[in-house]
């Protein structure tokens, strides 16, 4: 087990509070500080202290893939770390986003690969689905609600030109493609005008506040309305949202800690200033309603819960310790990577145990034994699922 050194993204929507605080630095910090990367992606690799100065995680990986990764996960994934664990701190909200699934992703990258220049949605030929578990409240768009619900929510507003997407709407989830395709590629020319009739008309009701806080920031983009057509869930600590391919989502506020497919294929449609492609979103986008967003934790011994999601690539578990519970182990396959959220823990899995104090991370090979927790705290565990 060795302490783990990741690097802050630092995206404009970001905190200046959540993640210094966790790792106990003065708060406000100089500027956003958005997500913290614990992983070996290119895009933002972490780092372990080496005799002749740090090293990146993907090259500790590539010097020694059987010790650190385990056959099993190299016959899987290759030699590469499978999953990424991140704290995502929004202060603002993130975009409209879906990312792709497996096929997509190699099918993007093949061929914006073969092209040169141009703005690209895919870095690289991985799907990524998440998970994200609040470390205190959390809200965050998820999924399409039932056509019933937005239409109503629309159709209160009293805004005429949105006539065709109730329409759309009225035809049930068989619509919602046609109702988000009419949205997102709304005239350039109206589209400050109708942001503006509807966030004047939103004076009450449960969206009101998110109309209001979106057109502010955004008050010429149909993102503002493409948000009345999901889910707005309120996460407690610990409870979860899962992101499968073609999942619409977008982050409003709040900490949590998320773990992923290794991969940053991002498709926004909206609510940025970054690259959009409503073409290519649509064709990913799943439309289908999604009932249950939240994703509860299942206890799987004492001090251990987890969350489950049906993909192979990572599993999360949090270990809890401390008080009548001195002691707690977990096994776990493949590689790891630790990061502590409250107290101090020591954490030893038969190589070299490592102790973590709040928002400080490890990484643990696969050929290490379980992990045995010591201390008084929380660690979030992250690793291969069942291969």
């Amino acid at each position: 087990m060795e302490l783990l050194y990741g690097p802050i993204k630092d995206y404009a929507w970001g905190s200046r509070s959540a993640i210094a605080e966790l790792q106990g630095r003065p708060v406000p910090s100089d500027g956003p500080e958005a997500e913290l990367w614990l992983g070996a992606h290119p895009g933002a690799p972490a780092t372990v202290a080496r005799e002749d100065g740090p090293a990146t995680l993907a090259d500790v990986l590539t010097v020694d893939p059987g010790r650190w990764l385990g056959q099993p996960a190299i016959d899987r994934f290759g030699v590469r770390l499978p999953f990424l664990l991140k704290v995502l701190a929004a202060e603002a909200p993130l975009s409209l986003q879906a990312h792709p699934d497996a096929e997509q992703a190699r099918a993007g990258y093949a061929a914006e690969y073969a092209q040169s220049g141009g703005a690209r949605n895919y870095v690289d030929p991985f799907h990524k689905p998440e998970l994200l578990v609040a470390l205190g409240p959390m809200e965050a768009l998820c999924g399409f609600r039932d056509p019933a619900i937005s239409a109503k929510v629309l159709a209160g507003l009293g805004v005429p030109e949105l006539r065709p997407v109730l329409d759309a709407l009225s035809a049930g989830p068989t619509g919602l493609a046609e109702a988000v395709r009419t949205l997102l590629t709304w005239p350039d020319a109206e589209r400050a005008g109708l942001v503006t009739a509807a966030r004047t008309a939103a004076v009450t009701g449960p969206d009101a506040d998110l109309v209001a806080m979106l057109a502010q920031t955004y008050p010429a983009d149909p993102g503002v309305l493409v948000a009345l057509l999901l889910n707005r869930v309120r996460l407690a600590e610990g409870e979860a949202i899962w992101m499968p391919a073609g999942n619409l989502h977008a982050y409003l506020r709040g900490t949590g800690v998320e773990v992923m497919a290794a991969s940053d294929n991002v498709l926004r449609g909206g609510l940025t200033r970054k690259h959009v492609d409503v073409a290519e979103l649509l064709r990913v986008l799943r439309f289908e309603v999604l009932d249950q967003p939240v994703v509860s934790s299942h206890p799987v011994a004492d001090g251990v819960v987890t969350w489950p999601v049906p993909v192979p690539d990572f599993a999360l578990h949090r270990v809890t310790v401390g008080g009548d519970r001195p002691e707690v182990r977990l096994t776990v396959p493949g590689p790891r990577v630790l990061l502590c959220t409250t107290g101090e823990v020591t954490v030893a899995d038969g190589v070299a145990p490592v102790t973590l104090g709040r928002g400080r991370a490890a990484v643990g090979p696969a050929d290490g034994g379980a992990l045995t927790v010591t201390g008084e705290g929380d660690i979030y565990v992250a690793s291969t699922g069942s291969l």
